[in-house]
C-alpha cells in the first residue's frame, strides 16, 4: 500500500507549511530535506505523490526526477515539482523530464493540496465508496453526526464553513452532502446552488439542515436545489434515513465522463511582455486560488503549452516577436489547444482592435484599463463556459457511442441474417448439385459398360483380323473405359455418403479393419504386408460410412507400401484430452508435408497414375464422412518414410439424422 505523500524541500518553512496542510486534510505524509533523504525514503516505502523542490542542497531536483523515472522504483507515482525559478524553459524542462505538475513559488497551499487530492483521486480504485460530506459550523453537532454516519458504515468528511465545504466537495467528489442552512460566510442554500451550478458536482445529492421550524424554510431549501430537508431537532436516525434515501435515489454513477470541477485547481497562463502588468495580473488571479504561469512572449507560450495543459489563457495583443494575434491563431489552429478559453487583453481600446482579436479566434476581449475584478469575472465566466462545453461534448460522445453500438448491432444482425440465408441457399444448391452429379454419373455407367464390353469382345473374337497397332488401340480404349467407370463409381460413393442418413451406433473398428484387410489379401495374394490392428477400437458412428472410410484409408496404405522393402500397416488409437483419435499408419511412399493441406481435395493426386493408380476421390470421401460425424481428420508424412492418417469420431446421439 502506498504511504501517502513524500515532501522533499530544503526549506523547513515549506516543509512545515505543507505538512500542516496535509495533516489537516488527513493525508499521511513524510518529510525530507535533501535528495539523499528522498532516495532513502523511496527505498523504504512506496508513495502515491512526491512533492519535489527543484533546488536541493545536494542535487538538482529535476535530475532526481529523471533518476526516479528511469529507476522504476516509483512506477505510478505522481510527481509535483516546486520551484522559485520563473523561467518558462525551467518549467518545460521539468515537465519533459516526467513531472505531472510544476508549481512556482510562492505557491498557494490550497492549490497544492487540491492538486494533490486530484492526483490521489485518479490513483484511487474506481470501486472506492464515495464519502459523505458534512458542512456545519457547530463542532458539537458536526461530530455527533459524523460519529452516527461512521457507525452506519459511511466514510465522512467535514467542513466548518460553506467556502471550505465547496473546496472539499471539489476535491473529494462526495456521494452526498449534508449542509447546515445558517453558517457564517455563505449559507447552506448558497452552497447547494453553487453545487448545482457546477457540472462536476450537480448530480451530488444534497440535504439541507435547519434549526428553524418555519415551513417556508423547506420551500427555500427545495428551490435552492436540495434533495431533502431535515430539522436539526429531529432524531439523528431521521437524518441517517434521509442520507440512505438520497444515496439510493442517486442510483448508479453517470456513464458520462466526469468533468473538472469549477472549484478544483485551475491553471492560468498569462502572456505579456510587460513585467509590471504581468505580475499585477498574476497576483490578482492567485487571490482567486488559481495557479498562474507567466510567459513573456508568444514563443514561450507555445513552448509551454506543448508540455503543460492549462485551463485558461490571458494573451496580450501587442508583443514583440510573435504577436498576440498570430499566437492566438496558432493556439486555436491546434486540435490540442483550440478548446482552451483564450481572453485577449491590450492597452488599445479601439473597436477595430477588439474585432481583430476576436477574428483571430479569441473567446473574449478585455481592455487593460478595466478593473482587475472584471478580469477575474471574465476568467470565471470562460472557465464556466468551458466546463459546460466539456460536459455537453462528453454527453454527445456518449450518445454517438450508443448510436454506433446500435448501428453495429443492427449491422451484425443483418449480416447474420444474410449469412444464414446465403448458407441455406448454398446448401440447397449443393443438394441439387449432388443430385446434378448422381444422375449424370448413373447415366454414364450404361454407355461405359457398352464401350468396355464391345472392346473386350473385339479383342477376344476378332483379334486375328486386327494388326498389332489396332489391338493396342482397343486395349487402351478398354483401360480408359474401366478408368472412367472407377471414377464414376467413386463419385457415386461420394454422393451417397453425403446424402445418406447418419445413424450412429456402437461400432467395432477393429473388426471392420480386419475385414477390409482380409478382402485386400484375397484380391492381392502376392502382396506380403505386415498388418497390426489394435483390439477394442470402438466408436459411436455410422457403421456403413465407417466401412467406406476404412476401405479407403487401409486401401491407400496397402497401395502405397507396394514398393517398401518390409511393408507394414498399423491401425490403432491415440488417447487425448478431448477423447481418442484413431490412426492408420504405413511405411510406404509417404508425401511432402508442404502438400498436406491439399490431400483431402477431390481429384488431387500426389503421385503419377502410372506409379500408383487411383481416382483422387477416396480421401475427399473419407474427409466428408469424418466431417459428417463432427470429427476431424489430418495427416502426417515424409517422402519415402510413410504416412499416418488420424481422425476423431466424437460421440453423438444414437440413431439421429444429421
Amino acid at each position: 500500500m502506498k504511504a501517502g505523500v513524500l515532501i522533499v524541500d530544503d526549506s523547513i518553512t515549506v516543509r512545515m507549511d505543507l505538512a500542516q496542510a496535509f495533516e489537516a486534510a488527513g493525508i499521511p505524509h513524510t518529510l525530507c530535506a535533501t535528495a539523499e533523504e528522498c532516495r532513502q525514503a523511496l527505498a523504504a516505502l512506496s508513495f502515491a505523490i512526491i512533492i519535489l523542490d527543484v533546488l536541493l542542497p545536494d542535487g538538482d531536483g529535476i535530475e532526481l526526477l529523471r533518476e526516479i523515472r528511469s529507476g522504476g522504483t516509483a512506477a505510478g507515482t505522481a510527481v509535483m515539482l516546486l520551484s522559485s525559478e520563473a523561467e518558462v524553459r525551467d518549467r518545460v524542462r521539468g515537465l519533459k523530464t516526467g513531472a505531472d505538475e510544476y508549481i512556482g513559488k510562492p505557491y498557494d497551499r490550497t492549490y497544492v493540496l487540491a492538486r494533490a487530492r486530484e492526483l490521489l483521486r485518479k490513483q484511487a480504485p474506481s470501486a472506492a465508496k464515495a464519502p459523505i460530506l458534512v458542512i456545519d459550523d457547530s463542532v458539537t453537532f458536526r461530530e455527533q453526526l459524523k460519529t452516527a454516519l461512521e457507525t452506519s458504515g459511511y466514510t465522512v468528511l467535514t467542513a466548518e464553513t460553506g467556502e471550505e465545504g465547496l473546496q472539499v466537495a471539489s476535491d473529494a467528489r462526495p456521494g452526498a452532502i449534508v449542509v447546515d442552512g445558517v453558517m457564517p460566510g455563505i449559507d447552506g442554500a448558497t452552497v447547494i446552488r453553487r453545487v448545482r451550478a457546477d457540472a462536476a458536482l450537480r448530480r451530488t445529492p444534497c440535504i439541507l439542515l435547519t434549526a428553524s421550524e418555519e415551513r417556508s424554510g423547506e420551500l427555500r431549501a427545495l428551490e435552492a436545489g436540495a434533495d431533502s430537508y431535515v430539522r436539526k431537532e429531529e432524531n439523528v436516525d431521521v437524518i441517517l434515513a434521509r442520507v440512505g434515501a438520497v444515496m439510493r435515489s442517486a442510483g448508479a454513477p453517470s456513464a458520462v465522463r466526469p468533468t473538472a470541477s469549477l472549484l478544483g485547481p485551475k491553471k492560468i497562463l498569462a502572456v505579456d511582455d510587460s513585467m509590471t502588468y504581468l505580475h499585477e495580473t498574476a497576483a490578482q488571479l492567485r487571490e482567486e486560488g488559481y495557479e498562474v504561469i507567466t510567459a513573456h512572449s508568444g514563443e514561450e507560450a507555445l513552448d509551454l503549452l506543448a508540455v503543460q495543459p492549462v485551463d485558461c489563457i490571458l494573451l496580450d495583443l501587442i508583443m514583440p516577436g510573435l504577436s498576440g494575434q498570430e499566437t492566438c491563431r496558432r493556439i486555436k489552429g491546434s486540435t490540442l489547444w483550440r478548446d482552451i478559453p483564450l481572453i485577449m487583453h491590450t492597452a488599445l481600446e479601439e473597436q477595430s482592435t477588439m474585432i481583430e482579436g476576436i477574428n483571430a479566434g479569441a473567446d473574449d476581449y478585455i481592455a487593460k484599463s478595466s478593473e482587475l475584478e472584471v478580469l477575474r469575472a471574465r476568467v470565471r465566466a470562460q472557465l464556466r463556459r468551458k466546463q459546460f462545453e466539456d460536459e455537453n461534448r462528453s454527453i454527445r460522445e456518449q450518445l454517438l457511442q450508443k448510436e454506433l453500438e446500435v448501428a453495429a448491432a443492427n449491422s451484425a444482425r443483418a449480416l447474420a441474417e444474410t449469412r444464414a440465408a446465403f448458407v441455406e441457399e448454398l446448401e440447397r444448391k449443393n443438394r441439387e448439385l449432388e443430385a446434378f452429379s448422381y444422375s449424370v454419373s448413373h447415366d454414364l455407367r450404361a454407355p461405359l459398360r457398352a464401350i468396355d464390353g464391345f472392346s473386350r469382345l473385339l479383342l477376344e473374337d476378332y483379334q486375328e483380323h486386327l494388326d498389332e497397332q489396332g489391338r493396342a488401340h482397343l486395349a487402351r480404349l478398354r483401360r480408359a473405359a474401366q478408368r472412367m467407370g472407377e471414377l464414376i463409381d467413386d463419385l457415386l460413393l461420394l454422393s451417397r455418403v453425403t446424402r445418406a442418413d447418419l445413424r450412429r451406433e456402437r461400432v467395432d473398428l477393429s473388426a471392420i479393419a480386419r475385414t477390409v484387410v482380409e478382402e485386400l489379401q484375397s484380391k492381392d495374394p502376392g502382396q506380403q504386408i505386415s498388418v497390426s490392428i489394435a483390439e477394442h477400437l470402438v466408436a459411436e458412428a455410422d457403421q456403413r460410412l465407417l466401412r467406406v472410410a476404412l476401405d479407403n484409408l487401409i486401401g491407400n496404405a496397402w497401395k502405397f507400401t507396394r514398393n517398401a522393402a518390409e511393408p507394414s500397416i498399423e491401425v490403432g488409437e491415440d488417447p487425448g484430452e478431448n477423447g481418442p483419435s484413431f490412426f492408420i499408419r504405413d511405411n510406404g511412399a509417404g508425401f511432402d508435408m508442404k502438400l498436406a493441406a491439399n490431400l483431402f481435395r477431390p481429384f488431387y493426386r500426389m503421385h503419377s497414375e502410372a506409379e500408383f493408380p487411383g481416382t483422387g476421390i477416396g480421401l475427399a470421401t473419407v474427409h466428408r464422412i469424418v466431417d459428417r460425424h463432427g470429427g476431424r481428420i489430418w495427416a502426417e508424412g515424409a517422402v519415402g518414410k510413410g504416412a499416418a492418417f488420424h481422425f476423431t469420431l466424437p460421440p453423438g446421439k444414437s440413431n439421429c439424422e444429421v
